[in-house]
């Protein structure tokens, strides 16, 4: 199982390769698969990232089989984070 640390990386990773990915667009998703060649994190804990971001309404997922995100695309307020984040970085 993965330590708390660990988990909230997971997350992170999932919404910036989302947010790279779509450009911030709503109408775009990447697919579990995509997400977890790029990311490299294990099935359980990549499910486990996308349950919780959907849970805070930053995500949206679609679930195959055995609890693995499908198809996984940015709400709103998943943008809109990402958006000041980047803003944060760009200072």
């Amino acid at each position: 199982m993965a330590t708390l640390r660990e988990r909230k990386t997971y997350r992170e990773q999932v919404m910036k390769a989302l947010y790279e990915a779509t450009e911030g667009n709503r109408l775009l998703g990447v697919t579990g698969a995509k997400l977890h060649d790029a990311l490299g994190i294990d099935p359980q804990d990549l499910a486990a990232a996308c349950a919780y971001l959907a849970g805070e309404g930053l995500i949206t997922a679609d679930w195959a089989a055995g609890n693995t995100p499908a198809m996984v695309t940015l709400t709103h307020q998943g943008i809109r984070l990402m958006e000041a984040e980047e803003e944060r970085e760009r200072g």
